[in-house]
């Protein structure tokens, strides 16, 4: 086994088992901090994939950024005695409903699209010597085609930060 295979799994398991303790975890600073260690998983398959631009936007841009300001935002925010009790915990049925529902879903599109799930061919490296723009590429695609997700995930992120902070905000007479 190659050493690049050992490294997608080796991260692949790490990404799978943060995920798994982010959600998992009862205290949000922990479901943060677990949050970061996927994240830099995913940074890893950048590095492996030669996605180095991508790679470096992950750690300075994800947990550089936006997981330290989640920090932030959770340790200021005063949690109140009704936050800690256990909720939706009668709503078993309906959780159990919507896996089966999406899960169905899953089995329905992977069966009408068997064939399209195949393994691309890989792309050969680069010549030595040849200098390769990773940077220019990925902004040229970016702002090309996919310009208008970009500006509807700016978007969402600034409604988030928006209704964060109006939720965080106490009101007369809550206290």
């Amino acid at each position: 086994m190659q050493l690049d295979s050992i490294l997608f799994y080796l991260f692949a398991v790490q990404i799978l088992f943060s995920a798994l303790m982010t959600i998992t975890r009862r205290n949000v600073v922990h479901s943060a901090v677990w949050l970061i260690g996927a994240l830099l998983g995913v940074a890893g398959i950048y590095l492996l994939q030669g996605a180095e631009f991508l790679a470096g936007v992950q750690v300075i841009v994800y947990i550089g950024g936006i997981m330290v300001l989640f920090l932030f935002v959770i340790m200021l925010v005063p949690i109140s005695e009704e936050s800690k009790q256990r909720r939706f915990a009668s709503q078993k049925w309906v959780v159990l409903a919507v896996i089966v529902v999406l899960t169905g879903q899953l089995g329905y599109f992977f069966s009408k699209g068997s064939g399209e799930f195949r393994i691309a061919d890989p792309t050969p490296p680069p010549e030595i010597g040849v200098v390769t723009t990773n940077t220019e590429q990925v902004a040229q695609v970016l702002f090309s085609e996919y310009l208008l997700p970009f500006e509807l995930a700016s978007i969402l992120l600034l409604v988030a930060m928006i209704g964060a902070i109006v939720m965080a905000k106490v009101r007369p007479g809550a206290e």
